[in-house]
């Protein structure tokens, strides 16, 4: 994957940095992506540190405008676009009938709409040039319901078949487009979902007054174990895997 130009969104932490990591440990050069500036910087001054190759541009996803500014910004100072990884998300947790309409709304901006913003801006130059990958990290959530996750599950939904269904249009043009699903995964968004700690075990072990049955490998998914689904993905050892949803959550959803 050397000489590669990849833009990954949500890089200020979580999946998205272990992301732009596994790509810059490849050679990639990476246009890091995130709204918050400060916390972004700081994750690219420890990448460049560690000798990868990687810039910051930060950017909100739920802006169409800005989003298509950003792209122009990369293409002009990196070079063309090779591959795109929508990892940018969000959670508001309660239940359905207690959601507010910002809760709905500000879900749906990032997860679903940031996808679309990104996809359309990045689409429209890879078509020309006849090659490209795409790669949405949306949630196992997607396919499973979960209690108190209703709007985080459906915005992961609408983004995993906007992503399929892209992907179908753009086949012909030689762009592969593909969905990451993960489960419980060690980073600031599920540690947000524990109230004490027994949070870790019951992830695990599961709840079954909330439905969940836990996970069968008994153990987190560590962001780098997503990242490397998502390398996979883009690199040229899938490169007749298009329209994909790869579930990476150690069975906690049964293969479902």
């Amino acid at each position: 994957m050397e000489t590669k130009i990849a833009l990954v969104t949500g890089a200020a932490g979580g999946i998205g940095e272990a992301v732009v990591r596994a790509l810059g440990a490849r050679g990639t050069r990476v246009a890091a992506v995130d709204r918050d500036g400060e916390r972004l910087r700081r994750t690219v001054d420890d990448a460049v540190r560690d000798g990868l190759h990687v810039d910051a541009f930060p950017c909100d996803v739920t802006s169409g405008p800005a989003v298509e500014s950003t792209v122009e910004r990369v293409e002009a100072e990196l070079g063309p676009v090779d591959h795109l990884v929508n990892a940018a998300g969000v959670l508001r947790l309660g239940e359905a009938r207690s959601l507010t309409d910002e809760d709905w709304a500000s879900t749906f901006a990032v997860n679903t709409t940031g996808v679309f913003h990104l996809c359309r801006a990045v689409a429209n130059r890879m078509v020309p040039r006849a090659r490209g990958a795409i790669v949405t990290v949306a949630s196992n959530a997607a396919g499973t319901p979960r209690t108190e996750m209703a709007a985080y599950a459906a915005s992961k939904a609408a983004a995993s078949m906007f992503t399929k269904s892209i992907g179908l249009e753009l086949a012909r043009h030689g762009i592969r487009c593909n969905v990451v699903a993960p489960g419980s995964t060690d980073t600031r968004m599920l540690t947000s979902m524990w109230h004490d700690e027994s949070g870790p075990k019951g992830t695990i072990e599961g709840r079954p007054e909330a439905f969940r049955v836990g996970i069968p490998l008994g153990r987190l998914a560590r962001p780098s174990d997503i990242a490397d689904a998502v390398v996979f993905l883009l690199s040229d050892q899938s490169s007749h895997i298009t329209l994909h949803d790869l579930t990476v959550d150690g069975g906690a959803a049964l293969g479902v």
